[in-house]
C-alpha cells in the first residue's frame, strides 16, 4: 500500500485509488493479516479534531481512503492533484468482487436484522459465487465484555478474511480498532453501505455527489438524525481547513524562496 498521504485536519489520509485500495485489502486478506480501513469523510475527519483518541483510532488503520468529495478536495490542495473519490459503499463493492475472484471468505457485522435481511440476498445476486461465512446485527446497545469474545470467537470460526462493519462513525472505527489484536482478517468500515446497497436507505444522484451535496440529499431524507451533525461539523471543517491550506500554502511559498 501506497505510503503517500496527507493530513487534514490532523487525520492522515492515504492517496490512493480504488484499483490500489482493493489490491492491498485482497493481498492482506489472502494472508489473513488483521488489518483495518477506515473511509474519511467530513463527519470522521471533524470527530478526529474534536477527539484526540479518535484521531489516534483513525490514524491508526492501516488506510484511510477519501470517502467524502470534501476530502478529496482538500488533497488535491495539499499536492494530490489527480486524486479521485474512493467512496465508502463503491469500495465494498469492488472488494466484494475482489473476494469473489479469489474466493476469499466474507463477512458482514453491523446494522439492524431486518437491513441484513435484504442486504443479503442482494449481495448474492450480485456476486453468485461470493463466500458469505458470516453475517450478524448486533444489539443496540453497549456489549458485555463475554458477548464481544463470544462474537469475534464466531467471526474467526467462519475464517472470515474480509470483514465489512457497518456500525456508523466513530462506533465502527472504535470497534475495528478494538478488535484487531483478536481478528485474523481485514476490516473495512463502510457506514451507510448496507442501507444503500439492501436499498433501505435512498442514495444521493451521481451530479449531488459529484458537487460535495451529498449532504444535502442524506438530510433531506434523515433530517431528525443528521441534521445536528452537519451543522455542528460542515461550517467549522471549511473554516478550519481554509486555514489549514493558507498554512500549508505560506510554508510552501517560504520554502521556496528559501532555496531560490
Amino acid at each position: 500500500m501506497t505510503s503517500d498521504y496527507s493530513y487534514v485536519l490532523g487525520t492522515g489520509v492515504h492517496a490512493t485509488n480504488y484499483t490500489d485500495a482493493v489490491a492491498a485489502i485482497t493481498d492482506w486478506a489472502r494472508l489473513r493479516q488483521s488489518r483495518y480501513v477506515c473511509a474519511a469523510n467530513v463527519h470522521m475527519v471533524m470527530e478526529a479534531h474534536d477527539c484526540e483518541h479518535f484521531r489516534s483510532v483513525v490514524n491508526s488503520a492501516d488506510l484511510v481512503t477519501a470517502d467524502g468529495v470534501p476530502i478529496v478536495w482538500a488533497l488535491r490542495a495539499l499536492g494530490h492533484t489527480g486524486q479521485a473519490r474512493v467512496y465508502g459503499p463503491a469500495l465494498m463493492l469492488e472488494t466484494l468482487r475482489a473476494a469473489e475472484l479469489a474466493q476469499l471468505k466474507v463477512g458482514f457485522y453491523g446494522s439492524q436484522p431486518a437491513v441484513l435481511d435484504r442486504l443479503l440476498p442482494e449481495v448474492k445476486r450480485r456476486f453468485p459465487r461470493l463466500l458469505i461465512t458470516y453475517a450478524e446485527s448486533p444489539p443496540f446497545r453497549r456489549l458485555t465484555v463475554e458477548e464481544v469474545h463470544c462474537t469475534i470467537d464466531r467471526i474467526n470460526a467462519a475464517e472470515v478474511a474480509i470483514l465489512l462493519v457497518g456500525l456508523g462513525c466513530p462506533k465502527q472505527e472504535r470497534w475495528m480498532h478494538a478488535q484487531k489484536p483478536q481478528l485474523a482478517a481485514v476490516m473495512l468500515g463502510v457506514g451507510a453501505a448496507f442501507d444503500f446497497v439492501a436499498g433501505t436507505i435512498p442514495q444521493a444522484p451521481r451530479w449531488m455527489m459529484n458537487l460535495g451535496c451529498e449532504w444535502l440529499f442524506r438530510l433531506a431524507t434523515e433530517p431528525r438524525r443528521l441534521w445536528k451533525r452537519y451543522l455542528k461539523h460542515n461550517p467549522r471543517f471549511v473554516v478550519l481547513f481554509l486555514c489549514q491550506l493558507l498554512c500549508y500554502r505560506y510554508n510552501v511559498l517560504l520554502g521556496k524562496r528559501l532555496y531560490q
